[in-house]
């Protein structure tokens, strides 16, 4: 089996990011960037399901400019085999990501697609249904539990109300959830290996995508700053203040 990781390079959540002053973007100057979380859960459980004897190599592919290639690396030092990388400087929506992919899919020919669920940028969460149209494979998102077994793969997904199990035959994709594992860490050895294995670097061009993107971001707007609280005397003065100010009774 093969399965195909992509990873989406996104801009460290544990940092506070500035807004441009024509509100069209971030300030990205100096900017620290990390592997999309999602995608490392996926790379997680793709490297799970090879310690399982059924997985003959991990291919990771991301979409973006030259230095993406460090969150290549990093999931080649968690134990992915190799890489493919779309480099550009352009916009890339959710319809433009899932185009590139469908070509790449169509060169490797993947068994199992394992992606995350939504990016931490731009938390469309439309990748992964968008490529499975394209591609017309069958897709279970939010997956919470992954259990291939032969030719068929069982995913139980988190819904309102409880559990929902289906069950796919491959090949297919999957979108992986926040309970599905926890993301191991890279050890130096694995870094230092990682250098070494390839990465194929591809053009939209090489792919036949034009880049024209279908969304067009209009602005962007800090969220209102968090109001101070206030201290009340008595419970009777709480009770007025919930009903009458912040109006939640």
């Amino acid at each position: 089996m093969k399965i195909l990781v992509p990873c989406k390079r996104v801009p460290d959540p544990d940092l506070k990011v500035k807004l441009n002053e024509d509100g069209t973007g971030i300030v990205t100057d100096g900017i620290k960037y990390a592997p999309n979380y999602f995608d490392e859960i996926a790379c997680e459980e793709a490297l799970r399901i090879r310690e399982k004897g059924d997985v003959e190599e991990i291919v990771v592919v991301s979409i973006g400019p030259d230095d993406a290639q460090t969150q290549i690396r990093h999931c080649m030092a968690l134990g992915a085999d190799r890489g493919v990388h779309v480099v550009t400087d352009e916009v890339v929506d959710s319809d433009l990501a899932a185009q590139m992919l469908a070509k790449v899919v169509e060169t490797e020919k993947p068994d199992l697609i394992l992606m995350g669920k939504q990016a931490t940028d731009t938390d469309c969460a439309q990748g992964g249904p968008i490529l499975a149209e394209m591609l017309g494979y069958p897709q279970a998102l939010y997956a919470a539990s992954v259990t291939v077994e032969g030719t068929s793969v069982t995913v139980k997904r988190e819904v309102d109300g409880g559990i929902e199990t289906v069950k796919m035959e491959l090949p297919c994709i999957i979108t992986t959830d926040l309970r599905l594992n926890e993301p191991r860490f890279a050890k130096l050895p694995s870094i230092m290996k990682a250098k070494k294995k390839p990465i194929d670097k591809k053009s939209p061009a090489d792919l036949g995508v034009e880049m024209t993107p279908k969304v067009k971001v209009l602005g962007f707007t800090a969220p209102p700053e968090r109001q101070a609280g206030q201290i009340v005397p008595d419970v009777a003065t709480l009770v007025d203040k919930l009903v009458n100010e912040a109006k939640v009774f």
